[in-house]
């Protein structure tokens, strides 16, 4: 790809970009959220347009006009948020849009037996004939890699795909792209987690603000070299924590189960502290804070706000006692994707400006400018529609909506996942600062480093219950995986 422009209304998404694929490598690309890496392959794959540039493949000159013309050039893409139907079969998922047969009529039969031949060639363990939703999000992926393969895929785009799976699972993921390499597909990987690189990818590009940076070869290069490209500048305090002494007790779970992933697990939540939460996928972590927000009908147990035993039957009530939440998928249980940033920052405090027939506009705008400030949002407006946003930025914005509500308890389950590295680091700085200020804060993270590094204590869950608790001068990545892995 070479001298690609892209503009968007109040952005220049892509300034002057090239991008280099070689036969049987991975590729990174890497940037913060908002330097142009999904726009960059939403042109590649026939999404987006560009005002100007070139792509060449096999160095014969091309036109990608659409999603079509790009899988015809063998590219294939898999996007951070899965687009399987999972209410179809796999086999079904694999083949849709393409389906054996004529007419009406299609030959399920001879689909699954082909899906099945492409499952088993790649030795991934999954029937063809169950239903996607029936499957982990990291077998679901799988299923994605295959359905590329079966384009016969020259040039696979992955986006970020060990957001969402367990270590063990991610080990599989890397075994079968050096399958796919090793045959001579291009992999260009997208991922905002530095640890991946030295261990799956050969060389790196690096954007900032919609500019080409450079390439780098992986092992001629160091991280804090590549963090210093993408940001422009050096990151000394990457992890921002003052530790204090604790305060009273402000939130005591005791026995909490939903009869399903939660078993039973108690634990305790000091004022000023920030409490960690880790274990392996399916432990019930964010299944317990779902509890204690009043998202789960039936779930048992007694919560405890200072001291004083309190229902939390629904959001409203855990809003009442000073809870609030930012969930794990913010595409499917956070954001109004139409919506602007306004609209979207001041959701949940709607009677703050809002008196009978009657609104301060004022006030919505203030209240949403607060927000911004504080998370160091970009945006080009408060106007500006959220899903046009970096995900980074709309995970400000998410916490900014709920920061409104003036909590004393902040739940952020995964709250940097998809989230570039600066981001990050602006992240770690409020949630030092909230803390400092009186706030406490229960954090779910898949990221050991950000566990170790920000909790004053990490709780540990395996199989729905508390399996054990660390101080954070004792917490280490092994210590918390023999009390994960028991």
């Amino acid at each position: 790809m070479e001298h690609i422009h892209k503009r968007f209304p109040g952005v220049y998404a892509l300034n002057d970009v090239n991008y280099e694929l070689r036969a049987g490598e991975v590729h990174a690309l890497l940037g913060e959220n908002g330097a142009g890496k999904s726009t960059l392959i939403k042109v590649l794959g026939g999404i987006y347009h560009p005002e100007e540039g070139e792509i060449y493949i096999d160095g014969k000159k091309v036109a990608i006009n659409g999603v079509r013309d790009a899988q015809d050039n063998g590219i294939a893409i898999i996007h951070q948020e899965l687009v399987l139907v999972p209410h179809m079969t796999v086999a079904e998922n694999i083949f849709l849009g393409r389906e054996h047969g004529s007419g009406i009529l299609i030959n399920r039969k001879k689909m699954t037996e082909e899906a099945q031949a492409l499952l088993d060639a790649q030795e991934i363990n999954i029937d063809a004939g169950v239903l996607i939703k029936d499957l982990t999000i990291a077998q679901q992926q799988m299923v994605e890699i295959v359905k590329a393969i079966s384009y016969n895929s020259k040039i696979l785009v992955m986006d970020e795909p060990t957001s969402s799976i367990s270590d063990k699972e991610v080990a599989f993921l890397f075994q079968t792209m050096r399958k796919l390499t090793d045959k001579g597909v291009g992999i260009v990987y997208i991922s905002h987690k530095m640890s991946e690189l030295e261990e799956i990818c050969d060389r790196v590009t690096i954007m900032r603000d919609g500019q080409y940076v450079g390439t780098k070869v992986v092992k001629e290069t160091t991280k804090d070299d590549l963090i210093a490209m993408m940001v422009g500048r050096e990151l000394t305090n990457y992890y921002t924590r003052d530790y204090q002494e604790a305060g009273e007790t402000l939130l005591k779970c005791e026995h909490i189960s939903d009869g399903k992933m939660v078993q039973d697990a108690s634990f305790e939540l000091n004022k000023g502290e920030i409490i960690g939460f880790a274990g392996l996928v399916g432990a019930g972590r964010s299944e317990t804070m779902k509890c204690i927000f009043g998202l789960t009908k039936g779930a048992k147990g007694d919560v405890y706000v200072k001291g004083k035993k309190v229902n939390v039957n629904s959001p409203i009530d855990a809003l009442k006692h000073g809870i609030a939440l930012v969930p794990e998928d913010r595409k499917l249980e956070g954001l109004y994707h139409v919506q602007s940033v306004r609209f979207n920052s001041t959701i949940e405090v709607l009677g703050e400006f809002i008196h009978g027939i009657s609104v301060d506009g004022k006030k919505e705008v203030d209240i949403t400018q607060k927000y911004i400030d504080m998370m160091s949002t970009k945006t080009p407006t408060q106007e500006q529609t959220i899903g046009n946003l970096s995900g980074g930025n709309q995970q400000k914005v998410m916490i900014g909506r709920w920061l409104a509500t003036n909590p004393e308890i902040l739940i952020l389950d995964e709250p940097t996942r998809g989230v570039d590295v600066g981001a990050k680091s602006e992240i770690y700085a409020i949630m030092n600062q909230l803390v400092k200020e009186g706030m406490s804060i229960i954090m779910i993270s898949s990221e050991l480093p950000e566990i170790i590094n920000m909790s004053d204590r990490v709780y540990v869950m395996a199989e729905g219950h508390v399996a054990g608790c660390l101080d954070h001068t004792e917490v280490t990545q092994e210590a918390i995986m023999q009390l994960a892995a028991n």
